[in-house]
């Protein structure tokens, strides 16, 4: 298994192949296949390119989502193969994650300091748990030692035991198993230890440990900003719905084209009778989107579009259909595409770069604070209204999740897609604080941090981290501070999805 290129380096993921993969054999056309014997030849348009043998790996973004085979395959000799199909890979390791998740999230219920937490809080602590490994004999924790470190047992056993202040010698106390817990009082200040917790398992043990600044950075109440909509909201939407709703699609009278995409195109109209204002019509061909198995997405997108109210989100007022389209009647916003103007200048300064994330940063807050997570930011999807402002459009990706939930669907711009997505770890909204880090680093920039010259080799860089990344000396180190705190690897560490929630982006230098 570790012919699996770099995006598969992870335990988890490599463990969970292993067993897959010991009772498939071969399944349906979009898999990866991992060589077991035999040669084959690879080409590209009827050009012969190398031959294969040995071990070695094919297919690897089939695994991910469905793209085209980008050269084809040929057995010159007998070979045999592994394979696994996509759909059998992600629900495995969406299966492995819940099972995880519901497993790690039962530990902490029985912990008395987090018993009376929100189930979508113990959730996101149990996102955060790591697992750390001792062997026989390790001291986990010495008596008199400062620490701020709280631990659960998942794996073997631990003995208790006191140091006694006129022998010096360590009495037993007892002994701890699976499901224990010890150290909780340093998540809560009290740092000096009171006693010995050594491993007892000659296999070892494995305990799932968080430590203060972590714990104290997730416990939050943000009651406050998710209802901050809800009213204006609903009379706002109710207004729209009733202005529009005895509007036909024979009323409307086309101006002019304001772009062609890969659905359809997007048409400038008019209201017969108003010329006082113009609309965006968007119109999909239904054979198209069945053939790319798209329904579900534009179902979701015209859900969340038509229930939408915030200036920083394009409006939809009314969809229509006929035979062959679906039609979206949307806010016209003819300032086009961010992308084009980063493009014309290349890159921006620091204060054009911070006014269009603010404008971002506003569309997710009122989007996070309903449970939608976006997934599809990129300088395309921002379009410029008529005072400059910022709108998000496009909200095929958007998904609204259940509080604390994860959605586990592979989807997004290569160059913008977060770890937890590429590793199939499941995501929720911190994977579009990922993502704000990115949009910011190739606006200063004029390109994204992650790129590569393939989307595999792009997933790669992106798992090796803004760390890795080497920052043009021109950025400022405010915002190289802000990109790297939005950029962590652990979805739980990145600003804006702890406990002061998406604030502390605002409130950053």
């Amino acid at each position: 298994l570790h012919v699996i290129p770099y995006c598969f380096y992870n335990h988890f993921v490599l463990y969970v192949l292993y067993n897959v993969l010991n009772f498939l054999l071969t399944f349906f056309p979009l898999l990866i296949c991992l060589f077991a014997e035999g040669r084959v030849e690879v080409s590209r348009e009827g050009k012969y390119l190398s031959t294969l043998s040995g071990a070695k790996v094919l297919g690897e973004l089939a695994i991910l989502y469905n793209c085209q085979r980008t050269a084809t395959i040929t057995a010159i000799t007998e070979c045999k193969l592994w394979a696994i199909e996509r759909q059998c890979f992600q629900t495995i390791m969406m299966r492995t994650g819940l099972i995880r998740q519901a497993q790690y999230t039962d530990f902490l219920k029985s912990v008395p300091i987090f018993k009376n937490l929100p189930e979508d809080t113990l959730i996101k602590i149990s996102d955060v748990l790591e697992e750390t490994h001792y062997q026989m004999g390790d001291y986990i924790v010495r008596q008199g030692a400062r620490g701020d470190t709280f631990f659960i047992i998942s794996k073997g056993q631990v003995r208790v035991t006191i140091k006694q202040p006129d022998t010096q010698e360590e009495k037993f106390i007892r002994t701890l198993i699976k499901g224990d817990f010890f150290g909780e009082k340093a998540l809560q200040g009290d740092d000096l230890r009171t006693a010995n917790i050594i491993c007892d398992s000659a296999d070892g043990v494995t305990c799932l440990v968080i430590d203060r600044e972590t714990f104290n950075q997730l416990i939050s109440n943000l009651d406050e900003i998710k209802h901050r909509y809800d009213d204006e909201c609903i009379v706002e939407r109710k207004k729209i719905n009733e202005e529009f709703d005895n509007v036909k699609l024979t009323d409307l009278r086309i101006i002019a084209t304001l772009g062609v995409g890969g659905f359809g195109r997007v048409e400038l109209v008019q209201i017969n009778g108003d010329n006082s204002r113009s609309f965006a019509l968007k119109q999909m061909k239904k054979s198209q989107i069945v053939e790319t198995r798209q329904q579900q997405h534009i179902m979701s997108e015209k859900e969340i579009m038509g229930e939408a109210n915030c200036q920083f989100v394009v409006k939809l007022f009314k969809t229509f259909k006929d035979r062959k389209y679906l039609y979206m009647l949307m806010e016209s916003c003819l300032g086009g595409e961010l992308w084009t103007i980063l493009r014309d200048r290349c890159k921006f300064d620091d204060a054009t770069t911070r006014f269009y994330t603010a404008c971002v940063v506003e569309a997710f807050q009122y989007l996070h604070s309903r449970n939608i997570i976006y997934r599809d930011l990129k300088p395309e999807n921002l379009l410029l209204d008529e005072k400059g402002y910022v709108k998000l459009v496009d909200f095929g990706f958007a998904k609204k999740l259940q509080s604390g939930r994860k959605t586990w669907t592979f989807c997004g711009t290569p160059e913008y897609v977060a770890p937890e997505v590429i590793l199939n770890r499941g995501h929720d909204i911190s994977a579009d604080y990922w993502s704000l880090g990115v949009l910011m680093f190739e606006l200063l920039t004029g390109t994204p941090p992650f790129t590569g010259s393939d989307p595999m080799r792009t997933y790669n860089i992106i798992l090796k981290g803004i760390d890795a990344i080497e920052f043009p000396r021109d950025i400022t180190r405010n915002a190289s501070n802000l990109i790297k705190k939005l950029c962590r690897d652990n979805p739980a560490e990145r600003l804006g999805y702890q406990r002061g929630g998406i604030s502390e982006i605002q409130k950053h230098r």
